[in-house]
C-alpha cells in the first residue's frame, strides 16, 4: 500500500518526532545527544529555520519546528541521515535506525502551539531523577524557557511561545513554568501524543511568524545576487576552473539550494558539467561564505528580505 503524502505548506509549524527502531536506542550516551544538537544547529543556521522547543529522550526526539517556508521533509533528511551516518560509524554497525519516516503534525492555533510546547517541555517526567524537575533536564529546552540554564547551542527561540505570557521577561518566564506544570497530568498532553502519530489536520496556521520563499526562479535571484553584490554572477557560473569565480559559484549554489528549493540533481542539471558530490561540496562552501564573509551575508539577508 503506498504511503499516505505528508501534510505540508510554505507556512506551515510542525511537530515532529523520530523515534529508532525497538531494538536499539537512539541515543546510547550524552555524547550522542550534544552531537544531534550540533548537527539540528548546523540545520537550521543552513535552511534558515527556527525551533521553539525540543526534547531528546533516549529512543526518540520530539521538536516543534517552524521551517519558514522550507520543505520540512527536506529538512529532516539532512538532519535523520546526517546522525544515521555518525551512529553508525561510532558504533560500528549499519542499517537502519530510525522507525520509518518521521511522524508530523501541523501546528494550527495558538491553543495547540502553547500545548505543544509544554508536551515537549513534559517529555522527562518519565525519567525518574525528573519526574517534577523536568527543567532540570540538560536535553529539552525546558531549562531555557524558564532560565535555569543558557542556550548555550544557540538553538532555540523562546520568544515566540514566551510573548503569549507577557512583554516582562522574567513575569513571561514564571507564568511559562506554572503553564507547563498545570499541564502536565492533563488528558490534553494523551491528545497531544496520538495526534503525531497521525496528520491531524489540514489547516495552515496563520500566526505572527515568518517565513521565506522558497520556490524562487533561479535566473531571477541569480540577476537579485549579482546587484547586491556588485557583479554579473551568471557570466561565472559555469567557469568550473575559475578562481576568481568560485565563490560566487559557491554563493549561487547554496541559494538555489536554499531559496530556489532545488536538489542537487536539479542544480547538476542547471549548471551543467558538475556532479551531486560537487554540488554538495559547493553549497557547502556557500554556507560557510555567509558566516566567513560579511559580503556574501548581507546579500543573502537582503534576498530574505525582498521574497
Amino acid at each position: 500500500m503506498p504511503r499516505a503524502a505528508r501534510k505540508k505548506s510554505e507556512e506551515c509549524m510542525y511537530h515532529v518526532m523520530s523515534r529508532s527502531i525497538s531494538e536499539i536506542d537512539l541515543f546510547q550516551c550524552d555524547e550522542d545527544k550534544d552531537y544531534y544538537l550540533a548537527l539540528l544547529k548546523r540545520y537550521i543556521d543552513k535552511y534558515c529555520c527556527k525551533i521553539y522547543a525540543y526534547a531528546l529522550m533516549d529512543n526518540h526526539v520530539h521538536i516543534y519546528i517552524n521551517p519558514c517556508g522550507y520543505d520540512i521533509s527536506l529538512f529532516m533528511r539532512c538532519l535523520n541521515n546526517a546522525y544515521v551516518a555518525y551512529f553508525n560509524r561510532k558504533y560500528d554497525r549499519h542499517g537502519h535506525l530510525y522507525q520509518g519516516r518521521f511522524a508530523s503534525s501541523i501546528v494550527d492555533s495558538d491553543t495547540y502551539s502553547l500545548t505543544l510546547s509544554a508536551y515537549i517541555h513534559n517529555n522527562p517526567k518519565d525519567l525518574p531523577e525528573y519526574a517534577g524537575k523536568e527543567e532540570l533536564y540538560r536535553y529539552s529546552s525546558y531549562g531555557i524557557y524558564t532560565g535555569r540554564r543558557k542556550d548555550l547551542e544557540e538553538i532555540v527561540d523562546v520568544s515566540f511561545i514566551l510573548a503569549h505570557f507577557g512583554r516582562d521577561k522574567k513575569t513571561a518566564r514564571e507564568k511559562y513554568r506554572a503553564f507547563t506544570q498545570s499541564m502536565r497530568d492533563t488528558g490534553i498532553m494523551k491528545e497531544v501524543d496520538d495526534s503525531i502519530i497521525k496528520a491531524y489536520t489540514e489547516n495552515v496556521y496563520n500566526s505572527e511568524k515568518s517565513y521565506i520563499v522558497r520556490n524562487r526562479v533561479p535566473e531571477e535571484i541569480i540577476q537579485k545576487a549579482g546587484q547586491f553584490l556588485g557583479e554579473r554572477l551568471e557570466e561565472g557560473l559555469r567557469r568550473k576552473h575559475s578562481r576568481e569565480t568560485s565563490k560566487n559559484r559557491a554563493f549561487i549554489t547554496y541559494i538555489m539550494r536554499t531559496l530556489c528549493g532545488y536538489t542537487h540533481k536539479s542544480i547538476c542539471k542547471y549548471i551543467g558539467n558538475i556532479s551531486a558530490g560537487g554540488v554538495s561540496r559547493l553549497s557547502n562552501e556557500g554556507f560557510k561564505l555567509l558566516k566567513e564573509n560579511m559580503r556574501y551575508c548581507n546579500a543573502f539577508n537582503s534576498l530574505i528580505q525582498i521574497g
